[in-house]
């Protein structure tokens, strides 16, 4: 019983700090400079979730793929996403170069 009280305590607590910020905002507008700010936080969180995936070291396991080779697909879909500005051929070419990667390059070592 205890752990649905704290479940639900919490549950509470997140419902009311969203619905805190609609009802401040909702009879305010937002100045023009917290608008230009705020278009950035998508891809500010998006590079916060996936960079520490990329470069952190692990240990070589099964299933488990070398930091330099998701560098390198990094890279390649970073470059494409730059180009193209394609959200479809960016996960292509990242997810292609990966495998790819994983394929050729214990056969060369």
């Amino acid at each position: 019983m205890r752990l649905w009280l704290v479940i639900g305590a919490v549950g509470l607590l997140n419902y009311l700090s969203r619905l805190s910020f609609i009802a401040l905002f909702a009879q305010r507008t937002i100045p023009p400079w917290l608008l230009r700010a705020l278009r950035y936080v998508p891809a500010a969180m998006l590079t916060a979730l996936i960079v520490p995936m990329i470069v952190s070291p692990s240990l070589p396991s099964a299933g488990q793929v070398d930091a330099d080779v998701r560098v390198l697909a990094a890279l390649a879909a970073g470059a494409v996403a730059f180009i193209s500005g394609s959200t479809l051929k960016t996960l292509v070419v990242g997810m292609a170069t990966l495998w790819l990667l994983q394929i050729v390059l214990p056969h060369l070592a």
